[in-house]
């Protein structure tokens, strides 16, 4: 019996050729770095499959980055994806293309893209009416201006890391309501945030903003993203500029980055908005809906804690894109920005272990013990997937992250 292709895949396969997320390998017999697509359980090897194939593309898929083909733009990202696509799917393709495919277990998955500056929201009305009624329990739960525009904060580009790696503890200042004085020391409140990353590709002008309408211009694609925090940490310093040690220690991504264009089943409309929004950030007259109906898995040690739906997401990433800009802000290539912690309306669909325990008041039970945060050898990871096309699922792949403590 002849040995199954890889490219045979089993009907449904969330890596199929309707997805093709891109990633950067290395290999034990090469360090060099290599862009990868995944396809199945196998990583092509994009650049040398193109030059096999003798692809006008080769020069940008034959790089140790994607910031060349992100920098490439929105009519090189189509071409390219048509190109790859018709590789892994022609049979007078197909003998080539498998000389370039590597087992997913024998390649080391490296942060794909080099990261500009790094943004990250807070975009969830359910995660933020969480923590309002948390902190502010006798006042309202959103301030003011949270439905009239999506709040941000600049985060630390150099500590994104990719999945796999390990978190180390962060120490710094910490002080509960009722201590006289601050003390330092490990963070005792270790908390994750599931959020969805999005990565720029071409860049802007400075001084002048990017339009809603303008979003597939620049955005390339979206990943897993889990913004590590140390609540202890962030509760005393985020008073008046909000947050800082507390939040920049550790950023964990994905190693897939999945086109947007893979996930044009999965566009859906965002919540119905409770105010008018100013001009800028009205969407509703664009040609798509801006949501994406990303369903995501959150597990501790293996064990699932929550599933909280992108879909709820209130401010869109086209939005937050153009309110990121709208002062004339410029965009870079490998700019990163996280959509912020996303959560549902039930219990199981909160993102955050702040919101989980409602800030350690109620202890989830573990296969190995009960946790209100992280303990020193928790791993943490997500997993996501949305709805492709003709009832397919694309699969966003997964990023994961092990917490050990201070040397």
């Amino acid at each position: 019996m002849p040995q199954q292709s890889p490219l045979d895949l089993p009907e449904g396969d969330p890596f199929g050729p309707h997805n093709l997320p891109y990633g950067v390998f290395s290999t034990s017999a090469e360090d060099r770095r290599r862009i990868g697509v995944r396809i199945g359980g196998h990583v092509l090897d994009a650049g040398a499959a193109a030059a096999a194939l003798g692809s006008p593309y080769a020069g940008l898929l034959g790089q140790s980055s994607l910031n060349p083909l992100l920098a490439a733009g929105r009519t090189a990202w189509r071409d390219v994806r048509r190109a790859l696509t018709a590789w892994v799917t022609d049979p007078g393709h197909r003998v080539t293309v498998e000389a370039h495919l590597l087992p997913l277990d024998e390649v080391t998955l490296h942060l794909p893209y080099e990261v500009a500056d790094y943004v990250d929201f807070y975009a969830s009305e359910h995660h933020a009416t969480n923590v309002g009624r948390i902190f502010r329990p006798d006042g309202d739960a959103l301030t003011p201006n949270w439905k009239h525009l999506p709040i941000g904060y600049h985060g630390r580009s150099g500590t994104i890391v990719v999945s796999g790696t390990d978190v180390v503890r962060p120490s710094g200042q910490r002080k509960a309501p009722t201590d006289p004085a601050p003390v330092f020391g490990p963070s005792v409140k270790l908390d994750i945030e599931a959020e969805v990353g999005f990565v720029v590709g071409a860049p802007s002008e400075l001084g002048r903003p990017v339009p809603l309408a303008d979003f597939e211009d620049h955005v390339f694609g979206l990943f897993l993203l889990n913004d590590w925090s140390a609540r202890d940490i962030q509760a005393w310093e985020y008073v008046p500029l909000g947050p800082f040690l507390g939040k920049s220690f550790a950023t964990s991504v994905s190693a897939w980055v999945t086109p947007l264009e893979a996930l044009d089943a999965a566009r859906v409309a965002p919540p119905a908005r409770d105010f008018p929004l100013l001009p800028y950030l009205d969407d509703a007259e664009l040609d798509r809906p801006g949501g994406f109906d990303l369903h995501i898995t959150v597990s501790i040690n293996g064990q699932e804690v929550a599933r909280p739906p992108f879909a709820s997401m209130y401010w869109t990433a086209a939005q937050q894109l153009a309110h990121m800009t709208v002062n004339g802000a410029s965009l870079r290539t490998g700019d990163v920005y996280g959509s912020g912690t996303v959560s549902g309306p039930e219990t199981g669909q909160r993102g955050s272990l702040l919101e989980l325990t409602w800030n350690g008041r109620d202890a989830i039970e573990l296969a190995d013990g009960k946790r209100t945060f992280l303990e020193d050898g928790d791993t943490v990871t997500l997993t996501a997937w949305a709805p492709g096309p003709d009832g397919t699922r694309v699969g966003l792949g997964e990023v994961t992250g092990r917490i050990v403590g201070q040397s």
